[in-house]
């Protein structure tokens, strides 16, 4: 299942992105928001995010204006790692080489078709491991607060 999420200016993508899960047959979970009026990117990549971490949910797209905003709100949920995206190889990368949880998309600087290959790519790509797994670990550690370098 995806994990939903969007503030206002990020809404109209994310229904959108509703309906291309929905065309594709992919279960999916809206953490809000639920209509265009003003709501806070912060509340709703918490809410989406949590999903992802409760295993509820196995990985979020949000979105807001830029999807700068919301990528930082759930950087801060601890086992996410987010990552705005505007362009294929980023999508794809983000998956490949960091293992991203989160696709983070900007309803005003994407076109809903290059948006919706986004979505695509994210979705399908699987993560490498290998030499990857090394700076997820170290970026984890981080997060962690651990040492992992002299």
């Amino acid at each position: 299942m995806i994990a939903l999420g969007s503030d206002h200016a990020g809404f109209p993508l994310k229904e959108e992105i509703k309906k291309y899960l929905e065309e594709k047959g992919i279960a999916y979970k809206d953490y809000g928001c639920y209509t265009p009026e003003r709501f806070d990117y912060a509340i709703a990549a918490k809410k989406a995010c949590d999903g992802v971490m409760s295993g509820e949910c196995e990985k979020a797209i949000l979105c807001c204006g830029t999807g700068i905003g919301i990528s930082m709100a759930a950087n801060k949920v601890k086992g996410i790692r987010a990552a705005a995206c505007s362009d294929y190889f980023s999508a794809k990368y983000t998956r490949a080489h960091n293992d991203a949880n989160c696709l983070c998309l900007g309803d005003r600087v994407l076109g809903v078709g290059l948006a919706l290959e986004l979505v695509e790519v994210f979705l399908n790509t699987e993560f490498e491991g290998g030499r990857h797994q090394t700076r997820i670990d170290q970026i984890m550690a981080i997060e962690k607060g651990e040492k992992f370098f002299d």
